[in-house]
Order: C-alpha cells, then sequence, then structure tokens
C-alpha cells in the first residue's frame, strides 16, 4: 500500500502517489520504494491485535470479511482466524496427550496417576482430591500468568479461581521477590566496583537514605548514555539481595525493558490517563489493595526516565503515598528516586508551545523543591 498510496489525514483515506516511477500497464499509478510502519497493539486489546496479526499475514485483503476467511470458510471472530492459520499458539500437543490417555486409561484411573504425583510431590500419602485443591491449582497457574504478562486467568478463558485479598498481596510481593538471592549477591559484587566515582557516590547516597528511613526525593541527572539506567539496575539489585520490598517504574514500555521487574508508572501505580484535567488527581489504588500494602511497605521506589511525566504524575503519586502511609511528610515518608534527562525529553502535549511543555514538567511542580539533585 504505500508503495502505490500516501495517506491524507484530513480526509482520512489513501490517494495515489503523484510522485515516483510510473508503473508499466497502468496509467496514472506511481510507485516508489516508501516503507510504510503499522501501529503496535497490545494483546489486552484482543480484537485490535487479532486484527493486527491477519492485517500483516494476509496478503491483499479486500474486507474485514475476507481477513476472517480461511479457506472458504468465514469465521465469526479475528482470533478464530487467527487459530486456524496456526498465528497463535496452542495447547494441541497437551489435548493429543489428553486424548491418548482417554483411549488407554479410564477417569479412575487418570485421578489415581495425578494424586499418586501429588501425594509424592508433598510427601503426604492422605492427600484427596478436593474443591480446595483444585482452586489452589487455578492459583498457581494464575500466579504464572501475572509474573509472566500481568494477566488474569478469566482474560484467557480460564476458571476464575477464589483469591482472598492475602492472596492478591502476596502475589504482588511475589512479582517482586521471586529472585535467586545467590545470584543476587554476585550481582552486587560484581556490579559495584564497575560504577565510577559520580556513581558511587549516588549509590552510597540512595543506600544510607534507605537504611536511615528518611525517605526523599532524588533525581539522578544526567545525559544520556552516561549509565544513569545501570545506576538504577545496580540500586535495584542492591535492595532486592538484602528483602527489601521495593517498586520499580518507567514512563514507557521501552525504558521498562531495560529494568529487571520494573513496569510501566501507569500500570503500576493506577495512575489516571486525563491527567491534564483533573486538577487534585490520585492514583487509583484503594487502601485496602495488595498495591497499597507493597507500596506501604517499600523501602524505595525508583522511577526511570521520568523527564517525560507529567508534573501532575509526581504530585498524584505523593497524594497517594501520604494517604496510604498516614504520614503527612512528602510522599508519605518514601524513598522517591528518579532518574532522567531533561536536556533530552519532555512531556509531550498536543498543539502546545514550549512554553506548555515547561509548564507540564517535573520541575514546575512545587514538590520538586524539596528534591535533591545528583548529578
Amino acid at each position: 500500500m504505500p508503495r502505490y498510496y500516501t495517506w491524507n489525514a484530513s480526509s482520512k483515506n489513501f490517494q495515489r502517489r503523484k510522485q515516483g516511477d510510473a508503473v508499466p500497464g497502468y496509467p496514472d499509478v506511481r510507485s516508489t520504494d516508501a516503507l510504510g510502519r503499522m501501529y503496535t497493539v497490545h494483546p489486552k486489546n484482543d480484537e485490535c491485535f487479532y486484527l493486527r496479526l491477519l492485517l500483516v499475514n494476509v496478503r491483499g485483503p479486500t474486507s474485514f470479511e475476507t481477513l476472517r476467511t480461511v479457506n472458504g470458510v468465514i469465521f465469526p471472530t479475528y482470533r478464530a482466524a487467527c487459530e486456524e492459520l496456526n498465528l497463535l499458539e496452542n495447547d494441541t500437543h497437551w489435548d493429543t496427550t489428553i486424548a491418548a490417555a482417554i483411549i488407554s486409561a479410564s477417569p479412575s484411573q487418570k485421578i489415581i496417576d495425578i494424586l499418586h504425583q501429588i501425594r509424592i510431590t508433598s510427601r503426604n500419602h492422605d492427600v484427596e482430591m478436593n474443591e480446595e485443591i483444585h482452586n489452589r491449582a487455578l492459583l498457581l497457574i494464575e500466579d504464572m500468568c501475572y509474573l509472566m504478562c500481568g494477566t488474569l486467568l478469566i482474560k484467557l478463558g480460564m476458571p476464575a479461581p477464589n483469591r482472598e485479598m492475602s492472596d492478591a498481596f502476596n502475589r504482588e510481593l511475589e512479582r517482586g521477590c521471586e529472585y535467586d538471592y545467590q545470584e543476587l549477591d554476585l550481582v552486587v559484587q560484581t556490579n559495584v566496583p564497575l560504577l565510577n566515582s559520580q556513581q558511587k557516590e549516588v549509590y552510597d547516597t540512595s543506600m544510607k537514605a534507605i537504611n536511615d528511613g528518611n525517605g526523599g526525593l532524588y533525581f539522578v541527572d544526567a545525559p544520556g548514555g552516561t549509565g544513569k539506567t545501570f545506576l538504577m539496575s545496580v540500586v535495584l539489585t542492591t535492595v532486592r539481595a538484602i528483602s527489601n520490598i521495593e517498586v520499580a517504574v518507567a514512563s514507557s514500555g521501552i525504558a521498562a525493558i531495560l529494568l529487571e521487574g520494573c513496569r510501566t508508572a501507569h500500570s503500576a501505580l493506577k495512575l489516571p490517563l486525563n491527567l491534564q484535567t483533573i486538577e487534585d488527581p490520585t492514583c487509583n489504588i484503594t487502601k485496602n489493595s495488595a498495591m497499597a500494602k507493597v507500596l506501604s511497605a517499600s523501602k524505595i521506589i525508583i522511577w526511570d526516565e521520568c523527564t517525560t511525566a507529567h508534573k501532575r504524575v509526581l504530585e498524584a503519586l505523593n497524594r497517594t503515598l501520604k494517604d496510604l502511609r498516614n504520614d503527612s511528610r512528602c510522599f508519605g515518608g518514601a524513598m522517591i528516586l528518579l532518574s532522567g534527562d531533561f536536556r533530552q525529553t519532555l512531556p509531550v502535549i498536543p498543539r502546545s508551545t514550549a512554553a506548555d511543555e515547561i509548564n507540564t514538567s517535573l520541575k514546575s511542580s512545587n514538590l520538586w523543591r524539596y528534591g535533591r539533585n545528583c548529578s
């Protein structure tokens, strides 16, 4: 499509190119070597995700119905069409194994076999199958899915387990505590000596603030490529190695990938999407939620690439932490370690002036005067 057409944003349709090489046999048609790019779609946005998957794999579709047609059969959903085209991973091998077991063993034999395996694993020969074990199995499966992609079983078409609030809190803790502590100690011993003098100063300051428990707002200010993310990683690893709870977030998904166990700020902190229209925003986290307990118990909150965030994001976090921790101090007495580069990235405000971008940056927030600059 981009080879022969251009997109007209005002009329919202494709128009034939007026420049380029003439296409033999097709009057008034011109082509170029232009490349097109399709927006990425998160798998949680089911319909758009499967639609995009079909668009990049099906050649020459003429309608949405054509996209859902495979071998002459029109499928009711985009997902069903993707499955028929083998574009999705499935559990066929498990189905085949179970089908073989159905032929070779009776239901009672299969139950006994599974129960026998559970008894061996748990070293308890009195274990019997019941609803509690079934629910516990669903809990374990959901925890694995949540750790891998942050998705609940009900979103995957499976039965939802009966989960108590304490269990939800444990799940949030497990998300931040599933580490090999011996390996973490080795990483700390290896990476701390690699810090330069300025990085070591910030590292020592951060660890002292954590040990003292005084909290505070700290900002690591350095140009891109000077090792801010590496420093954040070393601080995180050290905190985890001593079994402390931490929260690591970033302003974008790309930045979050660079720190282990990191999530986007909007996902982890439940930040409102319409910050610009709310005078006094807060995070959508209730006091009895699992994330509220994690934030209350965390020793440090690290925010990488914070300079792209709107100032009201920081103010929302401040109000929320004060409420959750029942502490009137700045950020409820929690330690906040920010990193970024105001020289490189600022908040993106549609149809705004340079003055608008400066006014929405973190430095324009009243909270910034309480921070300590580490450069």
